[in-house]
């Protein structure tokens, strides 16, 4: 038996590529699986999401590993190619290439390509991570059209910035910066990454690119996966390995807090007359020293084991600096 368990609720990935279409209903699906599908396995979570319009994927390898398993649909290469050798098994795999520096342009323009490519030209409007500038933008443009043989479709991508905070005024100025750049291009666009789909109805475009959305995560500091119509598609899992008993004033391993209280996860504290022992239950898993923000005090927790039902119950417990598991004896 595996001690620690991810389980991957497929029919939770379905709904949410659902919820994505439901937001973005003139929109194509483009399904980010980077990553390893952000965790919950690459050609699994590819499979549940097969009614995507694409696959989105950072490394060559992650093509080669869904085209290995047959899947066939459009698959976009984020992160493009950086050398001849590259470019000849994208092109060998059908991918679709994302062309964000001149020296992909150049590696281009000296393939000969059995077949034309579909390529995206990635245009930095703010982001300052990846994509040609607004004043490169025209250049680039015309250098791809000029490749031969010529591209089978040529669009344009741009990334959200401050997408995740709808009081920033970010994404509005990036949007304007873009709208010159592609003015009269009569090119598809794919702007939307998970929190524009959810709150940038404007910058759905053609193509949205859902990354967290599709794993039932908010991309919202300020709201859950559950409260924006999305459903958790992966269960953590551990094992009770072992109890331990810590009395009033003994110290924890990590924080070095000397045991007085619990608070509960509801917020109430509880004093427990400031004399009970409290009982730590020791997992495989590194969860009880998690940061908070990692694991927050309200996320879900179910503890089984024999003498579960002699204790009064069992919540997240923060100490100190971490976030433990601890179950309050009676």
């Amino acid at each position: 038996m595996r001690l620690i368990r991810a389980r991957i609720d497929s029919a939770a990935l379905r709904a949410n590529l659902r919820a994505v279409r439901a937001r973005a209903p003139h929109s194509r699906v483009m399904a980010v699986v980077k990553a390893n599908a952000y965790g919950h396995g690459l050609v699994p979570a590819a499979l549940a999401l097969a009614d995507a319009d694409a696959f989105a994927v950072a490394r060559l390898e992650e093509a080669v590993t869904l085209r290995d398993h047959g899947l066939r649909r459009r698959m976009v290469l984020l992160e493009g190619v950086f050398d001849a050798a590259q470019l000849a098994q994208a092109a060998q795999l059908e991918l679709d290439l994302v062309v964000h520096q001149w020296v992909q342009i150049a590696l281009l323009e000296a393939f000969r390509a059995p077949r034309p490519l579909s390529l995206w030209l990635k245009v930095d409007t703010g982001m300052n991570r990846l994509g040609f500038r607004p004043e490169e933008f025209r250049a680039a443009w015309q250098r791809l059209r000029q490749l031969q043989p010529a591209p089978s479709e040529l669009r344009v991508m741009t990334h959200l910035a401050c997408a995740d905070d709808p009081d920033d005024g970010a994404s509005a100025e990036q949007l304007q910066r873009l709208q010159p750049l592609v003015a009269g291009l009569e090119a598809e666009l794919s702007i939307a990454n998970s929190a524009a789909i959810l709150a940038l109805p404007q910058a759905h475009a053609h193509w949205v690119r859902p990354g967290l959305a599709l794993y039932g995560v908010s991309p919202f500091i300020a709201q859950r996966g559950g409260q924006l119509g999305l459903r958790a598609a992966m269960t953590l899992e551990s094992t009770v390995i072992a109890l331990r008993d810590i009395g009033i004033g003994d110290t924890t391993e990590q924080a070095k807090f000397t045991v007085e209280r619990a608070e509960s996860v509801r917020g109430e504290q509880q004093h427990v007359r400031c004399l009970c022992d409290v009982q730590q239950i020791v997992d495989s898993s590194s969860l009880r020293r998690l940061h908070p923000h990692l694991l927050p005090t309200a996320a879900p927790l179910r503890i089984g084991w024999p003498g579960a039902a002699q204790l009064r119950h069992g919540s997240l417990v923060r100490i100190g600096c971490g976030t433990y598991v601890f179950a309050v004896v009676d």
